[in-house]
């Protein structure tokens, strides 16, 4: 399709297929371009560099993670695998007619601004098409950030995007470094497999469990009295350390900030195996020599591989030069550029609760400024910059920077969405049909 009139969609993953079917449902024209043969981005483990792995499930509950209009089924657990959440998004692509309209195998090359404001999208194969707006869905767990090791380490050394499955830590001495989410679940794997297992991190983090009174924990918000923000911190915070005890005792470091002041990590497991043994904690590395490694605190170890799990960067490589940082582009609400009117991004806002309805709510936004296109709400794009930390002080660190509350973030974005006139939500699809991988 070549028409300067619609949307191209850049990535048939969560978030790219949310924006289609926010644009199908209003019958507005778009273009879906997908690099890999099928629909999924990083949830398909088969998708080349997809950083997914054999035992990584979703840390957001299933009933808090679905698409509006098309909750994950009943009949998958609290906490849905990877391979599961790839059966619930091409199911998703399914019930809205999505799939057919993706073209698969295009790669895009570069975006391109017009002098008169229109976009000139370049495929793998040199082909061009011009599009009134361009929404990159790209991803931002695709391009690693890979740390400096300090001194010179003879031992292997990769990124968690990598790694696959715990059968390529048997028979090794395996330090994991860094406590994120995926992080911690390579850890357990370690602990499970590996001949010697260590987990090295240079701050404290408070470690949230799935569950708490047999239920999902992110349930329990949504099922209790709405508390400030403050005050939710210290409740949540003392019921932590009643159920939880105190992790300094297990080799942890004690956090530097508040509960809520950093991403969320909720795990369950981690705990368990430092206090069985299976795994040591370690502060952060101060020098490595050889397969030795030199912590902070004066011990040393020795390993045969060395696990980054330091996340990644928001990379655009296809129009990284209008998007600005790699870190956090400036994007009005997540979405938005400021600066580049018809350039959206969907996939890169940081908050602290499960993505989907995040995504959601953003993919109705662009479809309603797509279709009516007010200039109040261009003002906004330009010139609103509300406060979206719910009063919490997040620590200073790169992954942090521009990262929203949820809460605090929907709210707004359903004020304005109101006072526009706009659907927060896409329409309910007939049913969920599994989708055998």
């Amino acid at each position: 399709m070549n028409d300067i009139h619609d949307t191209c969609v850049i990535g048939a993953g969560p978030a790219g297929l949310a924006v289609a079917r926010a644009l199908a449902e209003r019958d507005l024209p778009y273009t879906h371009l997908e690099r890999h043969s099928a629909v999924g981005g990083i949830w398909d483990i088969d998708n080349p560099g997809s950083p997914m792995y054999s035992s990584a499930h979703f840390i957001s509950s299933r009933t808090q993670s679905g698409f509006g209009g098309f909750p994950m089924p009943d009949h998958f657990p609290d906490y849905p695998s990877h391979r599961q959440v790839l059966g619930y998004l091409r199911s998703f692509a399914d019930a809205y007619r999505l799939t057919d309209r993706i073209e698969f195998g295009v790669e895009v090359r570069d975006v391109e601004k017009n002098a008169d404001g229109t976009w000139t999208v370049t495929r793998g194969d040199g082909r061009s098409t011009t599009h009134a707006r361009v929404v990159v869905c790209t991803g931002s767990q695709w391009h690693p950030n890979i740390p400096e090791l300090p001194g010179n380490f003879t031992g292997e050394i990769r990124h968690t995007k990598d790694y696959r499955d715990l059968g390529e830590l048997r028979n090794k001495r395996v330090l994991v470094v860094g406590a994120g989410n995926s992080g911690c679940d390579i850890a357990c794997d370690a602990a499970r497999a590996a001949d010697h297992a260590v987990i090295s991190m240079r701050r404290g983090y408070w470690f949230i469990p799935k569950h708490l009174f047999g239920r999902p924990v992110d349930t329990l918000s949504d099922g209790g009295p709405h508390l400030p923000k403050w005050l939710e911190q210290k409740v949540f915070g003392a019921l932590l350390r009643i159920v939880e005890g105190n992790p300094v005792r297990l080799g942890l470091p004690k956090p530097d900030h508040r509960l809520f002041e950093t991403h969320p990590v909720i795990n369950s497991m981690l705990l368990h195996h430092l206090r069985h043994g299976d795994i040591t904690a370690k502060p952060g590395i101060a020098r490595t020599d050889g397969t030795t490694v030199h912590f902070a605190d004066g011990t040393s170890d020795d390993f045969d591989l060395i696990l980054f799990a330091t996340g990644y960067r928001h990379r655009v490589p296809v129009a990284q030069r209008y998007f600005g940082d790699e870190q956090h582009p400036d994007l009005y609400l997540s979405v938005f550029s400021r600066e580049h009117e018809g350039l959206c991004g969907v996939g890169f806002i940081e908050t602290n609760s499960g993505a989907y309805r995040l995504f959601d709510l953003q993919a109705q936004l662009i479809a309603s400024y797509v279709q009516d296109g007010p200039e109040r709400f261009t003002r906004l794009i330009r010139e609103d910059r509300p406060d979206l930390s719910a009063g919490l002080k997040f620590v200073a660190s790169p992954r942090h920077t521009g990262y929203v509350d949820s809460g605090a973030y929907v709210k707004h974005v359903k004020k304005i969405a109101t006072a526009m006139g706009w659907p927060t939500e896409g329409k309910p699809a007939a049913r969920f049909e599994e989708v055998v991988l």
